[in-house]
């Protein structure tokens, strides 16, 4: 720890000469992050030098008690001593912590996507219900949803609905949530009263700045139709739908909520971004180690990540073992604990890589 905490601090000095280059802001990009490697090395050097402080003060104090003559002297250094050998395990974990350098990812707005799975009309509910706890989530810390797509069924839930979450740190907060998630209750739609699983599938997706992802016009191929609603009940007369084909990937993304083709077309061209800047950093996590890689789970969309259990009152996230009760406050939004969790074991298993990579 102490070795890579020496190459941060030598990084710090680097980078403290670069904020002072007055070309830098010549390069917006550039400038953005090097102002976020910076706020990031300061936090952790002053955590650095308040550490070396409490190991040099361990070392004068245990000097103290063995060299001083006067008995009130020594008594002091034990009690100091006392003080800042337990204060030294707590600053140890929260630089472990911090020496994980924040991704710029977890800045960026994302897509959601929820899908239902196994589970029939069920399945479609606990689309909904997932979608609420996300909305009630972004209510609570003030984060800003916009519906970009839903496909309501008949029973009152979801096949799959579309939702842009905007704000400060989203993407850092959610995007572990990407997997299956399974239920377990006796469905609404139950009159024998049996217990059912059912799943969905959540995809979280970063959404990408038009800069960050060019998407060429001739590999983009536009039709417009008529949308439609449940069983085949019109939503509007008009050619608003718009379905767009990425021909290199072969990726189709489908917008029909606005009545206007032109917003329609805004909105997929959003998703689509959304999706292509995933498969980028899919590539890029695929080609990292194994076990950074997997660090809270592959992130694959077939992975069963988490478990509702109505009758139990619990809900158990797969990958830490981590399981958290009062259901009902969960699917309310209430859920910081558990995406603390995974954020933090994220981190040291991170950490862990990095060292191992030394």
């Amino acid at each position: 720890m102490i070795k890579k905490l020496d190459e941060c601090e030598k990084r710090f000095k680097e980078v403290s000469d670069l904020v002072m280059d007055p070309n830098l802001v010549k390069d917006p990009k550039k400038y953005k992050d090097t102002m976020r490697e910076h706020g990031y090395l300061t936090e952790l050097c002053a955590l650095y030098d308040e550490y070396k402080k409490v190991l040099q003060g361990i070392t004068d104090a245990k000097e103290m008690i063995t060299n001083e003559d006067d008995a009130d002297m020594r008594e002091m250094a034990r009690e100091e001593l006392k003080e800042l050998e337990e204060k030294q395990p707590k600053l140890e974990e929260d630089i472990k912590l911090k020496l994980v350098p924040p991704d710029p990812l977890d800045e960026k707005n994302i897509i959601l996507e929820i899908r239902s799975a196994a589970g029939g009309d069920e399945a479609s509910l606990f689309v909904r219900d997932l979608w609420e706890m996300y909305t009630h989530l972004a209510e609570r810390k003030g984060w800003k949803t916009e519906t970009m797509e839903a496909q309501e069924t008949e029973v009152g839930g979801f096949n799959k609905i579309v939702t842009s979450i905007s704000g400060k740190f989203v993407y850092g907060t959610l995007r572990w949530e990407s997997g299956v998630h399974r239920v377990q209750r006796v469905p609404a739609t139950e009159s024998q009263g049996r217990l059912q699983t059912s799943t969905a599938t959540v995809a979280v997706l970063p959404e990408a700045e038009e800069t960050e992802i060019e998407i060429k016009p001739g590999d983009v191929r536009v039709d417009v139709m008529r949308a439609g609603g449940p069983g085949g009940q019109c939503v509007n007369t008009t050619d608003s739908a718009v379905r767009l084909t990425h021909i290199p990937t072969g990726l189709v993304v489908i917008q029909q909520d606005e009545k206007s083709q032109i917003k329609n077309k805004e909105k997929a061209f959003r998703v689509l971004r959304a999706r292509l800047f995933d498969l980028e950093e899919s590539k890029k996590q695929e080609e990292r180690a194994a076990a950074r890689s997997s660090m809270v789970g592959s992130g694959a969309r077939s992975e069963k990540i988490r478990t509702y259990n109505f009758p139990q009152d619990r809900v158990t996230d797969h990958r830490i073992n981590y399981s958290a009760h009062n259901l009902p406050s969960f699917m309310m939004g209430e859920m910081d604990d558990m995406l603390d969790a995974l954020n933090v074991y994220a981190k040291e298993e991170q950490l862990k890589s990095d060292i191992t990579e030394l």
